[in-house]
């Protein structure tokens, strides 16, 4: 398991533009925001114990290496994109079955 050791908060600037800020542990975060708990029922196992503050949602998984906590404005607003975005897939083309079973002869006993 890869250890998380930077710690990323996404905000939303004035211009409405996103703000990332990285700090290499959680140690600063917490002279800025209050802890109210502790993870304890992530998925990803390297989260749980990490704190959880006050006016952010995390912490969440940033790739490997990245713990990642966001305002809730932020979080709705990326949730909202992602949910939306169309995906590239194509639909599959139906094809018409093969001849020998495109109409079967039901026997006389079951018609």
């Amino acid at each position: 398991m890869a250890l998380k050791n930077t710690v990323r908060v996404v905000t939303r600037g004035t211009d409405g533009t996103l703000r990332i800020r990285d700090y290499p542990n959680a140690d600063q975060l917490l002279q800025t925001h209050t802890q109210i708990g502790i993870d304890d029922c992530s998925t990803d196992l390297a989260l749980r114990g990490l704190p959880v503050f006050r006016g952010l949602i995390g912490p969440m998984p940033d790739g490997k290496t990245v713990i990642r906590y966001e305002t809730p404005e932020v979080f709705e607003s990326l949730t909202k994109e992602w949910s939306s975005a169309k995906s590239n897939r194509k639909p599959r083309r139906r094809t018409q079955p093969p001849a020998d079973r495109q109409e079967m002869q039901l026997p006389n006993e079951l018609a």
